[in-house]
């Protein structure tokens, strides 16, 4: 059977992954748009000194 502790710790532990699983989201989108940032500044430097470099 389930006591009151038991109930407050599953429900805790619920709350904790959902906040867990929230905060992996937005590092991750975070970490994706810097990659892509740095990517296409990557690519334009090299652009740029590789054709338009005199």
């Amino acid at each position: 059977m389930l006591s009151n502790e038991n109930i407050l710790y599953y429900a805790f532990c619920i709350v904790l992954l959902c906040v867990v699983i929230f905060l992996i989201r937005k590092v991750a989108s975070c970490l994706i748009k810097s990659v892509i940032t740095l990517l296409v500044i990557a690519a334009l430097a090299w652009v740029w000194f590789t054709f338009l470099q005199h």
